[in-house]
């Protein structure tokens, strides 16, 4: 296989993301570094003034690990077992979280794929009689995580490249393997999956699809599968991840803004009515919102395992009540919150359904809600969008008050950590690696009060590697800082007053034509995004075409979305509201109150990438239309742009006021945090120098 930076390995059948996550791989995977002036012979001490290359060593055989064969052999047996053809393993936990705890990473388990979106499926020919079960295997993830899948995956796997011209989606590949096997074989074929981590929308589009497409002959149907069959054979090859015992807190309403009293009545008013008496709620973010509580169970999104069921009468917290603190289970008592354990929702939930359906009741569930949940039900129920995930779209003055004070922190430590990055790599003429220069952000950060941790893994990638939009680096087998090649910083941070996103790309040295044409092209994109006004009801697919538009007319692109709903003190990607072009985001439109990002980005495999990154609220504008309020965004997010990757000539008049007021605003915000000597205020006031028009 070939691994990133074009290292092979001979002989090697190795998983990278196996590897990755036992942290396995040796350090001596990057410790073999060649400096030297361009021309000059391989070893020499000095590179001042010249470019300078990072050469890995080779991927030794000490630095092996088991491929996927074993585990797929396991997992088949298994299948056999409960007779299935073709066994499904989403990215999701039960809440279908998009981030998941250890113990929820099946899909990483058995694909070796550590991305956090992506479907994996597995067959298993029902009509092979070997001891060894035959069969196939698929990854199939979105644009962000091409490259990355392709790195991670061994030799048993396909990779499916969602969007792609020709190319199958999950459910289409998973359906169109049990049918050849129930023609081939002319038995029924089951296509397994935990009905609790799947939609009960998805299940339903994929045993539509599987009714559809089943020969005359035999039947393709989706079956539930409990216990989960990853879980069963997980001991064989790794220890289980230890339980989460870590303590659930309040979120104090300085920060909240709103008590939980008028949360939860907010909520009943949006959901109840003559024959709907009870929503069932299981999204882990919108449960931490409604009652003002805060955890930390899920790695960078301060959230806890839990249900709530919200009826007339009462509201009831499914939580392993110890882990509670004292201040947590007052205003849990103080909102009339009854708290049962965390594993009797499933239970509780059908037998409070069945006294509903005497009552001829409706329970109402999120169309996020897992199938297990809808299994349960012995009542009718309707479906709608999450009513919390719409409230708390909308922050309120105390958040947005909030999410600037954040903003300002945390400008405040990535302009300390650029400012020392030139210093080390240019003046100094250190190695840097890229882990080492996200440990010195920390660093930086933790001098900021209030701050809790990150919001994500920081995306800290110099040349090639930033053109993998979702590069992950890894101590020990990370690349050394490049100065004549672009550096991507993606990263965020969880303060108790908010949260923060943000994108700087940069340059050390002479950036090449090309790279400072491009980065222009999407700077031009965010600009004209962030100064765009629009009417009320637009949705965020109807202006994404903005920050691509300078793009596409060089025939240029990128595969991501533009924009993803921020939450506060909660998960840095928060729905309903987005700016993509893809479809569940027409039907949420922008509103006053909304916490979005701005990312347009360019990336050229093998050799760069580049995205800018801001926050932004949308704000009401002062004009009006046929009586209809315009909006615009208010960009939050305070770091200069680098100033010689920008090419002025490309700019209008209005792109360069709007860029010199940006770095003034700057300018403003942190001038006096820094002494008059110092490398960050001389970086500060050579990147917001203002540009001539």
């Amino acid at each position: 296989m070939v691994r990133a930076g074009g290292i092979k390995c001979q002989n090697c059948n190795c998983s990278p993301g196996l590897l990755s996550r036992n942290n396995r791989r040796s350090v001596r995977f990057a410790k073999q570094i060649q400096l030297g002036r361009s021309g000059s012979q391989p070893g020499s001490p000095s590179r001042k003034g010249s470019c300078w290359s990072v050469n890995p060593s080779t991927f030794t055989q000490d630095n092996k690990e088991i491929n996927t064969s074993l585990r797929l052999a396991a997992l088949r047996k298994q299948m056999a077992e409960h007779g299935l053809a073709v066994y499904v393993v989403p990215s999701e936990d039960q809440h279908q979280s998009e981030y998941t705890a250890p113990g929820d990473k099946r899909r990483s388990f058995i694909s070796g794929f550590s991305g956090s979106a992506g479907v994996a499926v597995v067959t298993r020919d029902i009509s092979s009689l070997n001891d060894e079960p035959d069969g196939l295997a698929a990854l199939s993830t979105d644009g962000r995580y091409f490259n990355q899948a392709s790195n991670e995956l061994d030799f048993n796997w396909r990779l499916i490249k969602q969007g792609q011209k020709g190319e199958p989606t999950w459910q289409e590949w998973a359906v169109e393997q049990a049918v050849q096997m129930a023609k081939d074989s002319g038995k029924d074929a089951h296509i397994g999956i935990d009905p609790r981590n799947i939609t009960y929308a998805a299940y339903q589009s994929l045993a539509k699809l599987a009714e559809e497409k089943s020969p005359k002959d035999a039947t393709v149907d989706v079956v539930p599968v409990l216990p989960n069959l990853i879980d069963e054979i997980w001991e064989e090859f790794e220890d289980l991840p230890v339980p989460i015992t870590a303590s659930i807190s309040t979120w104090d309403i300085k920060y909240a803004g709103q008590s939980v009293a008028a949360k939860l009545e907010a909520v009943s008013k949006k959901v109840f009515s003559d024959s709907v008496t009870a929503l069932a709620v299981t999204a882990l973010d919108d449960i931490a919102w409604a009652l003002n509580l805060r955890g930390s169970d899920i790695e960078f999104n301060p959230v806890f395992f839990s249900f709530l069921v919200i009826t007339r009468d009462e509201t009831i917290l499914f939580v392993d009540e110890p882990r509670l603190s004292d201040d947590a289970k007052a205003q849990l008592k103080s909102n009339n919150v009854t708290l049962k354990p965390y594993a009797s929702f499933y239970t509780h939930t059908h037998e409070l359904s069945a006294k509903l359906k005497e009552k001829q009741q409706k329970f109402a569930v999120s169309t996020a809600a897992n199938w297990e949940l809808v299994r349960q039900l012995d009542c009718e129920f309707t479906q709608m969008p999450s009513p919390i995930e719409a409230l708390k779209a909308v922050k309120n003055a105390t958040e947005i008050a909030g999410a600037r004070s954040a903003q300002v922190k945390d400008g405040r430590a990535i302009i300390k950590l650029f400012a020392w990055l030139e210093n080390e790599v240019i003046k100094k003429e250190e190695m840097i690696d890229e882990v080492t220069a996200d440990e010195k952000l920390t660093e930086f950060r933790k001098q900021e009060p209030g701050w809790v941790g990150q919001s994500f893994d920081t995306i800290s990638a110099t040349g090639a590697n930033a053109a993998v939009i979702h590069y992950k680096p890894v101590k020990g087998a990370c690349t050394t800082i490049n100065p004549c090649k672009l550096y991507l910083c993606d990263t965020g941070s969880q303060f108790l007053e908010g949260t923060t996103d943000i994108t700087r790309t940069i340059h050390f040295s002479e950036p090449s034509a090309e790279e400072v044409t491009n980065y222009t092209l999407v700077l031009k994109g965010m600009v004209a995004l962030a100064r765009l006004k629009f009417p009320e009801g637009v949705s965020g697919c109807q202006i994404d075409a903005m920050a691509r538009q300078f793009l596409w007319q060089q025939g240029l692109d990128y595969g991501h979305g533009t924009g993803h709903g921020i939450g506060a003190y909660l998960n840095v990607h928060e729905g309903p509201v987005s700016i993509a072009a893809r479809v569940p985001s027409k039907a949420v439109p922008l509103a006053p109150g909304n916490y979005l990002s701005n990312e347009p980005g360019f990336y050229k495999d093998g050799e760069y990438g580049i995205r800018i990154e801001n926050d932004m609220f949308v704000v009401q504008s002062s004009e009006t239309y046929n009586s209809k309020q315009f909006l615009k965004f208010d960009t939050v997010s305070l770091v200069p742009y680098c100033r010689k990757l920008i090419d002025v000539s490309l700019l209008s008049a209005d792109e360069i006021t709007w860029l010199n007021d940006y770095h003034q605003q700057c300018w403003e915000a942190y001038a006096d945090s820094f002494s008059r000597d110092s490398l960050e205020l001389k970086w500060l006031k050579r990147e917001t120098a203002p540009f001539k028009k």
